[in-house]
């Protein structure tokens, strides 16, 4: 039985809560707030499928019901994976595809320079060549050509001898660039998943669950997954048409998975549902190296331990994005695609270098825009910043940073020959996308698109203070005029003595864990710190005890010691407080141990 502490905060004057533990404010200044969920569904749950009470209860508030618990747990395609034809624009898209690969016409895949269009091209291209398809790739350079299709582009990829092309993570809003294409006689078919509009660009075929006539049911998918699912309606198509044969075999789309888990995770799309069973098995795929790319990445960033999805998503995505903010915009599909064990090396070591130029690069523009929002008077409900000096391949990352020190939604444009290139990051409840959209379509912006928690832009640099605006408005009216208040949510309370190595292995069955299913996070009360020591340039490892002296953890807080947190526990030796993190199995050198993840913490009063 796994012992956990339960502490259920008591109603305050008003029917308002007080922080989880009480904390209010932590040492990071975030309020404490325990997640929702039905404490007698979360009991049944576990009840039910033989779980801990806390684990019910997590499950419970992710809104598991009882139906769904065991798919939850053992996530499978067989039960998840819809008709692929359902989808507007599939069948005519297999069609023409079909027709293609019969005729030996050129077919041209193109990308976007983030990792979900890396691995929505790598996966496409890898597909079609094996189905005996002659394919290129084209990856448009981020500073030159901006994002998506563009004229110029596609009219030379015609003028190259390609018949067809198709965008993946791009497209559904280039009306002229597709004009264009239909002009020059190239076929288009468009591969998407950002919100749409009500007139859809000229193309054979439009696939995106997120078109306005769709039902909406795989609207979270990422671009990668839309793609697989092309690739799932036309092997099918292929095969009942005689296609394959001894000299070529069907191809193994289970065995592309890792490319659709890799580019699903670092999308930041929901790890629910559909997206859930492809990351599963697409993780399971990824351990097994078969992608020599992949491979070669996971061994120059020194991933010795069992891949998961923090690994996909904070360690090797970082790295193939790196080749598209400050490097060569088509490196990572290359990385992805290639069959050349020397080339993937190569490849990755340039990625690898990439990423440590982005990191130093985006620490100046954080550190400037930090201060220009700081120097700007009051903060609005939305963050902005814009500036010339600054490199447009980290303006997106800069935002996703300041939306999480602000708590509010950020958008970041660096300013080149009188354009503003910009990126926002939003947050829970407003839909960032969707408003770019009709900023443009009011006349405020060249170009603009997105999905609820993310989009980018481009504004002419006299029409930037009216775009600001028109976005401030639209975010002011979906948040209201409260102050925000940065929350930390908290899954329950658990006692030192509870986490072990068997409850630990417990919670891995919850995994894979992302946005959508947020990997559980518990607050531990009242531990004691025994020992800390700086661990690297700017990590904290401590040993913390409970106050009967019966059970110590292990902890490691990264990145803090230049924060409140991280001064306080180096300094807090026999101090007590209230931690909250996650918990992991830590393994190293075969021992079979657990310590916590620290996020964030509060001294205990009195």
């Amino acid at each position: 039985m796994i012992s956990t502490a339960r502490i259920r905060p008591a109603e305050m004057d008003g029917g308002n809560t007080p922080g989880f533990l009480g904390v209010e404010r932590s040492l990071l200044g975030k309020r404490w707030r325990e997640r929702g969920g039905d404490s007698r569904a979360g009991l049944g749950l576990a009840q039910r499928h033989n779980l801990p009470e806390i684990v019910g209860r997590i499950l419970a508030g992710r809104g598991v019901s009882d139906e769904a618990c065991a798919q939850f747990l053992a996530p499978s395609l067989r039960d998840s994976l819809p008709d692929p034809l359902q989808f507007k624009g599939m069948a005519e898209a297999v069609t023409r595809l079909e027709s293609a690969l019969r005729n030996t016409e050129t077919i041209a895949i193109f990308g976007d320079y983030d990792v979900d269009g890396a691995t929505a091209a790598a996966l496409l291209k890898q597909f079609l060549t094996a189905a005996g398809g002659k394919i290129v790739v084209y990856i448009p350079d981020r500073q030159r050509e901006g994002y998506g299709p563009n004229a110029a582009a596609l009219q030379k990829l015609r003028a190259d001898g390609a018949a067809i092309a198709i965008t993946v993570d791009c497209g559904i809003t280039a009306h002229a660039a597709l004009d264009a294409a239909a002009q020059c006689g190239l076929d288009m078919i468009v591969v998407d998943h950002h919100l749409g509009e009500p007139t859809l660009p000229r193309a054979v075929a439009v696939i995106n669950p997120n078109r306005l006539d769709e039902s909406g049911q795989c609207g979270n998918l990422a671009a990668v997954g839309v793609v697989f699912l092309l690739a799932v309606a036309l092997n099918r198509a292929l095969r009942e048409s005689g296609w394959y044969n001894e000299a070529r075999p069907e191809p193994d789309l289970m065995a592309l998975l890792d490319l659709v888990a890799l580019g699903t995770i670092c999308d930041v799309v929901a790890l629910t549902g559909l997206n859930r069973a492809l990351v599963a098995q697409g993780l399971k795929v990824i351990r097994r190296r078969g992608n020599i790319g992949l491979a070669a990445l996971a061994d120059i960033a020194k991933v010795g331990e069992r891949l998961d999805a923090y690994h996909a998503g904070f360690i090797l995505g970082p790295r193939i994005n790196a080749g598209g903010r400050v490097g060569a915009s088509d490196l990572g599909v290359r990385l992805l695609s290639t069959e050349d064990p020397v080339e993937a090396r190569n490849i990755a070591a340039q990625l690898h270098q990439l990423n440590d130029e982005r990191r130093a690069i985006e620490a100046t523009v954080l550190e400037e825009a930090i201060a220009q929002v700081d120097g700007g008077g009051k903060i609005g409900p939305l963050v902005f910043a814009a500036s010339e000096n600054w490199h447009p391949g980290v303006i997106g990352i800069v935002a996703s940073r300041l939306k999480e020190r602000y708590n509010r939604p950020a958008c970041v444009a660096a300013i080149v020959g009188g354009q503003a290139k910009g990126s926002g990051r939003s947050v829970s409840g407003v839909g960032l996308g969707a408003a770019v959209i009709a900023a443009r379509q009011a006349g405020l912006l060249v170009n603009g698109g997105g999905h609820a928690m993310a989009a980018g832009f481009t504004a002419e640099l006299a029409k930037l203070d009216a775009f600001r605006e028109f976005l401030s408005a639209r975010v002011a009216e979906a948040i209201g005029d409260a102050e925000p208040v940065a929350e930390l949510s908290i899954d329950g309370a658990l006692s030192a003595n509870a986490a072990t190595p068997d409850f630990a292995a417990i919670l891995e069955r919850l995994a894979p864990f992302g946005s959508g299913n947020s990997e559980p996070r518990f607050a531990l009360p009242n531990l004691r710190v025994l020992r800390a020591d700086v661990v690297g340039a700017a990590h904290l490892r401590v040993i913390l005890g409970d106050g009967a002296g019966k059970a110590r953890l292990k902890g490691i807080a990264f990145r803090c010691l230049e924060t409140n947190l991280g001064r306080a526990l180096l300094q807090g030796q026999g101090r007590g407080f209230h931690l909250a993190g996650h918990l992991r199995a830590d393994n190293w050198q075969g021992r079979e141990d657990v310590q916590l993840m620290i996020d964030d913490a509060a001294p205990v009063s009195g």
